[in-house]
Protein backbone atom coordinates (compact mmCIF):
# COMPACT_ATOMS: atom_id res chain seq x y z
CA UNK A 1 0.00 0.00 0.00
CA UNK A 2 1.30 3.01 -1.12
CA UNK A 3 1.46 5.72 1.85
CA UNK A 4 0.93 9.55 0.43
CA UNK A 5 0.65 13.12 1.84
CA UNK A 6 -1.55 16.42 0.68
CA UNK A 7 0.85 19.04 -0.90
CA UNK A 8 1.23 22.30 0.64
CA UNK A 9 -1.35 24.08 -1.11
CA UNK A 10 -4.08 21.53 -0.76
CA UNK A 11 -3.00 19.38 -4.00
CA UNK A 12 -2.97 16.26 -5.30
CA UNK A 13 -0.75 13.84 -3.05
CA UNK A 14 2.88 13.29 -3.53
CA UNK A 15 4.33 10.26 -3.09
CA UNK A 16 7.40 9.86 -0.04
CA UNK A 17 10.35 9.17 -0.94
CA UNK A 18 10.73 5.67 1.30
CA UNK A 19 7.66 4.62 -0.34
CA UNK A 20 8.27 3.66 -3.70
CA UNK A 21 7.37 0.31 -5.70
CA UNK A 22 9.57 -2.88 -5.26
CA UNK A 23 10.38 -2.75 -8.62
CA UNK A 24 11.88 1.06 -8.81
CA UNK A 25 13.76 0.55 -5.36
CA UNK A 26 15.31 -2.50 -6.35
CA UNK A 27 16.49 -0.94 -9.93
CA UNK A 28 17.52 2.63 -7.51
CA UNK A 29 19.74 -0.05 -5.08
CA UNK A 30 21.09 -1.94 -7.81
CA UNK A 31 22.05 0.82 -10.23
CA UNK A 32 23.73 2.89 -6.90
CA UNK A 33 25.00 -0.44 -5.63
CA UNK A 34 27.36 -0.56 -9.28
CA UNK A 35 30.50 1.32 -9.06
CA UNK A 36 30.28 3.80 -11.26
CA UNK A 37 33.03 2.92 -13.87
CA UNK A 38 31.07 -0.34 -14.64
CA UNK A 39 27.54 2.07 -15.38
CA UNK A 40 30.06 4.51 -16.85
CA UNK A 41 30.99 1.70 -19.56
CA UNK A 42 27.62 0.47 -19.79
CA UNK A 43 26.53 3.81 -21.05
CA UNK A 44 29.56 4.02 -23.42
CA UNK A 45 28.81 0.44 -24.38
CA UNK A 46 24.61 1.42 -25.35
CA UNK A 47 25.79 4.72 -26.71
CA UNK A 48 28.52 2.71 -29.39
CA UNK A 49 24.84 0.89 -30.17
CA UNK A 50 22.46 3.47 -30.66
CA UNK A 51 24.91 5.48 -32.32
CA UNK A 52 25.09 2.65 -35.06
CA UNK A 53 21.29 2.04 -35.11
CA UNK A 54 20.27 6.19 -35.26
CA UNK A 55 23.13 7.42 -37.46
CA UNK A 56 22.67 11.09 -37.75
CA UNK A 57 19.74 10.95 -35.87
CA UNK A 58 21.82 10.45 -32.90
CA UNK A 59 22.28 14.25 -32.82
CA UNK A 60 18.47 14.36 -31.30
CA UNK A 61 19.95 13.05 -27.98
CA UNK A 62 22.97 15.36 -27.94
CA UNK A 63 21.31 17.65 -25.61
CA UNK A 64 22.03 15.49 -22.54
CA UNK A 65 25.45 15.10 -22.91
CA UNK A 66 25.86 19.12 -23.61
CA UNK A 67 23.96 19.31 -20.05
CA UNK A 68 26.66 17.00 -18.39
CA UNK A 69 29.45 19.30 -20.52
CA UNK A 70 27.80 22.03 -18.65
CA UNK A 71 27.68 20.10 -15.08
CA UNK A 72 31.34 19.97 -15.32
CA UNK A 73 32.09 23.72 -16.81
CA UNK A 74 30.26 24.53 -13.56
CA UNK A 75 32.46 23.32 -10.92
CA UNK A 76 35.97 23.56 -12.58
CA UNK A 77 36.94 26.96 -11.22
CA UNK A 78 35.37 26.64 -7.70
CA UNK A 79 37.21 23.12 -7.39
CA UNK A 80 40.55 24.35 -8.62
CA UNK A 81 40.27 27.28 -6.23
CA UNK A 82 39.34 25.27 -3.14
CA UNK A 83 41.65 22.48 -3.75
CA UNK A 84 44.70 24.06 -4.42
CA UNK A 85 44.65 26.22 -1.62
CA UNK A 86 43.21 23.34 0.62
CA UNK A 87 46.54 21.77 -0.85
CA UNK A 88 48.86 24.46 0.22
CA UNK A 89 47.48 24.85 3.52
CA UNK A 90 47.60 21.02 4.14
CA UNK A 91 51.42 20.97 3.54
CA UNK A 92 51.72 23.72 6.53
CA UNK A 93 53.80 21.26 8.79
CA UNK A 94 56.94 20.45 5.92
CA UNK A 95 58.53 23.92 7.09
CA UNK A 96 58.95 21.65 10.36
CA UNK A 97 59.92 18.35 9.19
CA UNK A 98 63.32 19.70 8.21
CA UNK A 99 65.91 17.84 5.58
CA UNK A 100 63.46 15.17 5.04
CA UNK A 101 60.69 17.51 3.82
CA UNK A 102 62.43 19.36 1.96
CA UNK A 103 64.32 17.13 0.25
CA UNK A 104 61.18 15.11 -0.42
CA UNK A 105 59.20 17.47 -1.88
CA UNK A 106 62.04 18.94 -4.10
CA UNK A 107 62.15 14.96 -5.30
CA UNK A 108 58.39 15.38 -5.88
CA UNK A 109 58.52 18.20 -7.95
CA UNK A 110 61.76 16.90 -9.95
CA UNK A 111 59.95 13.79 -11.06
CA UNK A 112 56.44 15.69 -11.46
CA UNK A 113 58.12 18.28 -14.17
CA UNK A 114 59.65 15.29 -15.83
CA UNK A 115 56.08 13.71 -16.09
CA UNK A 116 54.62 16.54 -18.16
CA UNK A 117 57.70 16.75 -19.86
CA UNK A 118 57.10 13.29 -21.01
CA UNK A 119 53.93 13.38 -21.58
CA UNK A 120 53.84 16.65 -23.79
CA UNK A 121 56.98 14.46 -25.78
CA UNK A 122 54.53 11.55 -26.19
CA UNK A 123 52.00 13.80 -28.10
CA UNK A 124 53.65 15.29 -29.87
CA UNK A 125 55.42 11.98 -31.24
CA UNK A 126 52.56 9.81 -31.35
CA UNK A 127 49.91 13.09 -32.47
CA UNK A 128 46.68 11.24 -31.39
CA UNK A 129 44.91 14.18 -31.33
CA UNK A 130 45.79 14.70 -35.18
CA UNK A 131 42.22 14.38 -37.14
CA UNK A 132 40.17 13.58 -34.38
CA UNK A 133 36.88 15.49 -34.51
CA UNK A 134 35.76 16.98 -31.35
CA UNK A 135 32.37 19.06 -32.74
CA UNK A 136 30.82 19.71 -35.88
CA UNK A 137 33.04 22.16 -37.74
CA UNK A 138 30.10 25.28 -38.36
CA UNK A 139 29.95 25.02 -34.36
CA UNK A 140 33.04 24.63 -33.06
CA UNK A 141 33.92 27.29 -30.51
CA UNK A 142 36.52 30.02 -32.21
CA UNK A 143 39.91 29.19 -30.75
CA UNK A 144 41.93 32.38 -29.54
CA UNK A 145 45.15 33.61 -30.12
CA UNK A 146 47.47 32.62 -27.74
CA UNK A 147 49.04 35.54 -25.95
CA UNK A 148 53.15 36.07 -25.96
CA UNK A 149 55.02 34.38 -23.43
CA UNK A 150 55.50 37.89 -21.39
CA UNK A 151 51.67 38.77 -21.87
CA UNK A 152 51.14 34.89 -20.55
CA UNK A 153 52.93 35.96 -17.36
CA UNK A 154 51.69 38.78 -17.10
CA UNK A 155 48.03 37.83 -17.35
CA UNK A 156 48.73 34.95 -14.49
CA UNK A 157 48.54 37.64 -11.96
CA UNK A 158 45.06 38.61 -11.59
CA UNK A 159 44.20 42.47 -11.21
CA UNK A 160 40.56 41.71 -9.85
CA UNK A 161 40.61 37.74 -8.08
CA UNK A 162 37.05 37.90 -7.61
CA UNK A 163 36.71 38.66 -11.59
CA UNK A 164 39.21 35.85 -12.39
CA UNK A 165 37.06 33.33 -10.56
CA UNK A 166 33.97 35.14 -12.51
CA UNK A 167 35.26 34.75 -15.72
CA UNK A 168 36.75 31.48 -15.29
CA UNK A 169 40.57 32.79 -15.83
CA UNK A 170 42.30 29.68 -14.60
CA UNK A 171 45.80 30.36 -14.43
CA UNK A 172 45.36 33.49 -12.37
CA UNK A 173 42.78 31.45 -9.90
CA UNK A 174 45.59 28.54 -9.19
CA UNK A 175 48.08 31.89 -8.41
CA UNK A 176 45.94 33.45 -6.48
CA UNK A 177 45.04 30.34 -4.55
CA UNK A 178 48.88 29.66 -4.18
CA UNK A 179 48.97 33.23 -2.57
CA UNK A 180 46.11 32.75 -0.65
CA UNK A 181 47.28 29.84 0.67
CA UNK A 182 50.81 30.62 1.74
CA UNK A 183 48.97 33.68 3.60
CA UNK A 184 46.67 31.67 5.60
CA UNK A 185 50.01 29.67 6.63
CA UNK A 186 52.14 32.67 7.60
CA UNK A 187 49.21 33.94 9.22
CA UNK A 188 49.51 31.34 11.94
CA UNK A 189 46.90 30.59 14.89
CA UNK A 190 44.36 33.29 13.68
CA UNK A 191 44.69 31.95 10.27
CA UNK A 192 43.43 28.09 11.25
CA UNK A 193 39.78 29.04 11.39
CA UNK A 194 40.10 30.16 7.34
CA UNK A 195 42.24 27.10 6.94
CA UNK A 196 39.81 24.52 8.38
CA UNK A 197 36.36 27.04 6.26
CA UNK A 198 38.77 25.83 2.92
CA UNK A 199 39.29 22.14 3.92
CA UNK A 200 35.52 22.01 4.10
CA UNK A 201 34.93 23.92 0.97
CA UNK A 202 37.29 21.54 -0.58
CA UNK A 203 35.64 18.56 0.88
CA UNK A 204 32.42 19.78 -0.33
CA UNK A 205 33.17 20.10 -4.31
CA UNK A 206 34.31 16.78 -3.85
CA UNK A 207 31.20 15.99 -2.85
CA UNK A 208 29.31 18.03 -5.36
CA UNK A 209 31.88 16.39 -7.98
CA UNK A 210 30.89 13.12 -7.06
CA UNK A 211 27.21 13.86 -7.59
CA UNK A 212 28.14 15.48 -10.77
CA UNK A 213 29.67 12.52 -11.88
CA UNK A 214 26.20 10.46 -11.06
CA UNK A 215 25.00 11.92 -13.98
CA UNK A 216 28.28 11.03 -16.00
CA UNK A 217 26.50 7.34 -17.45
CA UNK A 218 23.81 9.29 -19.00
CA UNK A 219 25.78 12.15 -20.44
CA UNK A 220 28.41 9.49 -21.87
CA UNK A 221 25.69 7.52 -23.47
CA UNK A 222 24.33 10.66 -25.45
CA UNK A 223 27.82 11.93 -26.37
CA UNK A 224 29.23 8.63 -27.58
CA UNK A 225 25.78 7.63 -29.38
CA UNK A 226 26.14 11.09 -31.53
CA UNK A 227 30.15 10.75 -31.82
CA UNK A 228 29.30 7.32 -33.43
CA UNK A 229 26.48 8.27 -35.34
CA UNK A 230 27.98 11.71 -36.82
CA UNK A 231 31.54 11.12 -36.81
CA UNK A 232 31.63 7.25 -37.23
CA UNK A 233 33.45 4.73 -35.37
CA UNK A 234 36.74 6.00 -36.69
CA UNK A 235 36.77 8.13 -33.44
CA UNK A 236 38.09 5.36 -31.75
CA UNK A 237 41.14 4.85 -32.93
CA UNK A 238 42.66 8.04 -31.75
CA UNK A 239 41.08 6.73 -28.39
CA UNK A 240 43.51 3.79 -28.87
CA UNK A 241 46.15 5.87 -29.80
CA UNK A 242 46.09 7.84 -26.50
CA UNK A 243 45.44 5.15 -24.43
CA UNK A 244 48.71 3.30 -26.24
CA UNK A 245 50.51 6.73 -25.32
CA UNK A 246 49.26 6.74 -21.50
CA UNK A 247 50.64 2.80 -21.58
CA UNK A 248 54.46 3.92 -22.53
CA UNK A 249 54.45 7.13 -20.73
CA UNK A 250 53.76 5.21 -17.49
CA UNK A 251 56.16 2.21 -18.43
CA UNK A 252 58.61 5.17 -18.88
CA UNK A 253 58.17 6.81 -16.14
CA UNK A 254 58.28 3.85 -13.73
CA UNK A 255 61.29 2.06 -15.50
CA UNK A 256 63.40 5.11 -16.43
CA UNK A 257 62.42 8.28 -14.40
CA UNK A 258 61.92 6.28 -10.97
CA UNK A 259 64.26 3.47 -11.83
CA UNK A 260 66.74 6.07 -12.40
CA UNK A 261 66.55 8.20 -9.51
CA UNK A 262 67.13 4.36 -7.59
CA UNK A 263 69.95 3.73 -9.31
CA UNK A 264 71.45 7.33 -9.95
CA UNK A 265 70.43 9.29 -7.23
CA UNK A 266 70.57 6.54 -4.12
CA UNK A 267 73.22 4.93 -6.08
CA UNK A 268 71.15 1.32 -5.59
CA UNK A 269 70.38 -1.20 -7.82
CA UNK A 270 66.98 -1.10 -9.63
CA UNK A 271 65.59 -4.76 -9.91
CA UNK A 272 65.27 -5.10 -6.13
CA UNK A 273 63.21 -2.01 -5.88
CA UNK A 274 61.13 -3.03 -8.71
CA UNK A 275 60.51 -6.93 -7.54
CA UNK A 276 59.70 -6.10 -4.50
CA UNK A 277 56.73 -2.67 -5.01
CA UNK A 278 54.49 -5.29 -6.91
CA UNK A 279 51.46 -5.40 -3.83
CA UNK A 280 51.44 -1.54 -4.12
CA UNK A 281 51.30 -1.80 -7.66
CA UNK A 282 48.37 -3.94 -8.03
CA UNK A 283 46.48 -2.07 -5.34
CA UNK A 284 47.21 1.13 -6.68
CA UNK A 285 45.97 -0.40 -10.45
CA UNK A 286 43.18 -1.96 -9.42
CA UNK A 287 41.73 1.10 -6.81
CA UNK A 288 42.95 3.97 -9.04
CA UNK A 289 43.07 5.67 -5.86
CA UNK A 290 47.21 6.75 -4.53
CA UNK A 291 45.56 7.82 -0.80
CA UNK A 292 43.61 4.15 -0.98
CA UNK A 293 46.97 2.49 -1.55
CA UNK A 294 49.12 4.78 0.80
CA UNK A 295 48.26 1.75 3.78
CA UNK A 296 50.06 -0.74 1.45
CA UNK A 297 52.37 1.79 0.55
CA UNK A 298 53.56 2.04 3.66
CA UNK A 299 54.48 -1.50 4.59
CA UNK A 300 55.90 -1.98 1.61
CA UNK A 301 58.38 1.24 2.29
CA UNK A 302 59.29 -0.83 5.35
CA UNK A 303 59.01 -4.29 5.19
CA UNK A 304 60.16 -4.65 1.80
CA UNK A 305 62.52 -1.70 0.93
CA UNK A 306 64.15 -1.11 4.46
CA UNK A 307 62.56 2.69 5.17
CA UNK A 308 62.76 3.80 8.17
CA UNK A 309 59.70 4.66 9.50
CA UNK A 310 60.39 8.10 10.41
CA UNK A 311 61.42 8.61 6.71
CA UNK A 312 58.11 6.58 5.75
CA UNK A 313 55.83 8.67 7.65
CA UNK A 314 57.28 11.65 6.82
CA UNK A 315 57.53 11.20 3.27
CA UNK A 316 54.67 8.75 1.94
CA UNK A 317 51.59 10.64 3.91
CA UNK A 318 53.42 13.83 1.39
CA UNK A 319 53.29 12.03 -1.52
CA UNK A 320 49.75 11.32 -1.47
CA UNK A 321 48.85 14.98 -1.87
CA UNK A 322 52.35 16.32 -3.56
CA UNK A 323 53.66 13.29 -5.85
CA UNK A 324 51.33 13.26 -9.11
CA UNK A 325 54.15 11.74 -11.75
CA UNK A 326 51.30 9.80 -13.53
CA UNK A 327 48.24 12.82 -13.55
CA UNK A 328 50.92 15.24 -14.88
CA UNK A 329 52.17 12.69 -17.90
CA UNK A 330 48.71 12.22 -18.55
CA UNK A 331 47.48 16.15 -18.61
CA UNK A 332 50.61 17.05 -20.88
CA UNK A 333 49.44 14.36 -23.29
CA UNK A 334 45.67 15.53 -23.25
CA UNK A 335 47.14 19.14 -23.51
CA UNK A 336 48.98 18.04 -26.70
CA UNK A 337 45.87 16.18 -27.84
CA UNK A 338 43.79 19.17 -27.55
CA UNK A 339 46.33 20.79 -29.71
CA UNK A 340 46.36 18.98 -32.35
CA UNK A 341 42.47 18.64 -32.20
CA UNK A 342 41.98 21.98 -32.78
CA UNK A 343 44.55 22.83 -34.92
CA UNK A 344 46.58 24.23 -32.47
CA UNK A 345 50.69 24.80 -32.96
CA UNK A 346 52.82 24.50 -29.59
CA UNK A 347 56.17 26.37 -29.32
CA UNK A 348 58.69 25.55 -27.23
CA UNK A 349 58.44 28.45 -24.64
CA UNK A 350 54.48 27.37 -24.35
CA UNK A 351 55.60 24.48 -24.33
CA UNK A 352 57.88 25.26 -21.51
CA UNK A 353 54.86 27.76 -19.78
CA UNK A 354 52.52 24.33 -20.16
CA UNK A 355 55.02 21.85 -18.21
CA UNK A 356 55.41 24.34 -14.80
CA UNK A 357 51.60 24.72 -14.92
CA UNK A 358 50.61 21.26 -15.03
CA UNK A 359 53.19 20.86 -12.01
CA UNK A 360 51.58 23.38 -10.05
CA UNK A 361 47.71 21.64 -11.13
CA UNK A 362 48.58 18.09 -10.55
CA UNK A 363 49.86 18.89 -6.96
CA UNK A 364 46.07 19.95 -6.40
CA UNK A 365 44.93 17.58 -8.12
CA UNK A 366 42.13 16.18 -5.48
CA UNK A 367 40.84 12.95 -5.00
CA UNK A 368 37.57 12.66 -6.88
CA UNK A 369 36.83 10.78 -9.88
CA UNK A 370 38.79 12.06 -13.28
CA UNK A 371 40.01 14.56 -11.32
CA UNK A 372 42.63 15.85 -13.12
CA UNK A 373 40.17 15.99 -16.67
CA UNK A 374 38.12 18.77 -14.21
CA UNK A 375 41.26 20.26 -13.57
CA UNK A 376 43.07 20.30 -17.09
CA UNK A 377 41.05 24.09 -17.94
CA UNK A 378 44.08 25.60 -16.44
CA UNK A 379 46.72 24.34 -18.91
CA UNK A 380 44.63 24.71 -22.10
CA UNK A 381 44.18 28.10 -21.31
CA UNK A 382 47.94 28.94 -21.85
CA UNK A 383 47.35 27.47 -25.66
CA UNK A 384 44.49 29.72 -26.26
CA UNK A 385 41.92 26.89 -25.61
CA UNK A 386 38.66 28.28 -23.50
CA UNK A 387 36.20 26.86 -21.31
CA UNK A 388 34.57 25.53 -24.35
CA UNK A 389 37.27 23.31 -26.04
CA UNK A 390 37.65 22.38 -22.62
CA UNK A 391 34.38 20.75 -22.28
CA UNK A 392 34.80 18.91 -25.17
CA UNK A 393 37.52 17.17 -25.01
CA UNK A 394 36.44 16.34 -21.77
CA UNK A 395 33.60 14.93 -22.92
CA UNK A 396 35.20 12.58 -25.95
CA UNK A 397 37.91 11.44 -23.17
CA UNK A 398 35.83 11.10 -20.12
CA UNK A 399 34.13 7.71 -21.26
CA UNK A 400 37.83 5.84 -21.65
CA UNK A 401 39.30 7.39 -18.84
CA UNK A 402 38.90 4.51 -15.89
CA UNK A 403 40.88 2.12 -17.27
CA UNK A 404 43.36 5.61 -17.86
CA UNK A 405 43.29 6.64 -14.76
CA UNK A 406 44.45 2.87 -13.57
CA UNK A 407 47.47 3.10 -15.66
CA UNK A 408 48.28 6.35 -14.07
CA UNK A 409 48.20 5.89 -11.09
CA UNK A 410 50.66 3.48 -10.88
CA UNK A 411 53.80 5.86 -11.66
CA UNK A 412 51.88 8.43 -8.45
CA UNK A 413 52.37 5.21 -6.31
CA UNK A 414 56.07 4.14 -7.82
CA UNK A 415 57.08 7.45 -7.26
CA UNK A 416 56.10 7.74 -3.84
CA UNK A 417 58.54 4.53 -2.63
CA UNK A 418 61.28 6.03 -5.04
CA UNK A 419 61.79 9.40 -3.40
CA UNK A 420 61.02 7.53 0.33
CA UNK A 421 63.89 5.43 -0.60
CA UNK A 422 66.25 7.81 -1.99
CA UNK A 423 65.64 10.45 1.04
CA UNK A 424 66.21 7.61 3.46
CA UNK A 425 69.40 6.47 1.79
CA UNK A 426 70.90 9.87 1.96
CA UNK A 427 69.68 10.67 5.39
CA UNK A 428 71.19 7.09 6.86
CA UNK A 429 67.42 5.61 7.04
CA UNK A 430 67.53 2.88 5.07
CA UNK A 431 68.14 -0.96 5.70
CA UNK A 432 70.05 -2.17 2.85
CA UNK A 433 70.31 -5.69 3.75
CA UNK A 434 66.36 -5.18 4.48
CA UNK A 435 66.46 -3.61 0.72
CA UNK A 436 68.36 -6.07 -1.34
CA UNK A 437 66.59 -9.38 0.59
CA UNK A 438 63.44 -11.04 -1.27
CA UNK A 439 60.38 -10.79 0.55
CA UNK A 440 59.36 -13.07 2.44
CA UNK A 441 55.25 -12.47 2.29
Amino acid sequence: MTKTTQGEAGGPPAILPSARGPVAAALGTYWFGVTLWKRIFLGMALGVGAGLLLGDQAEQIRWIGDLFIRLIRMLVTPLVFATIVAGVVSMGDIRRLGGVGVKTVFLYFVTTLIGAALGLGLGALARPGAGVVLGQPTEAPAVAAPLSLTDQFLAIVPMNPVAALAEGDILAVIFFAIIFGLAVLTAGETGRPVARAFASLADVMQKMTRGVMEVAPFGVFALIAWVTGVVGPAAFIHVFLLAVCVLVGCALQVLVVHGGLIRLAAGLPVTPFLRDIADAVVVAFSTSSSAATLPVVMRVAEENLGVSRVVASTSLPIGVTVSMDGTAMYVGLLAMFAAQAFGVEVTLLQGLLVIISIAVIAVGSAPVPSASLFLLAGVLQTLGLGPEQTAMVVGFILPFDRILDMMRTVPNCTSDLAVAVTVAKWEGELDKDVYLAKPTT
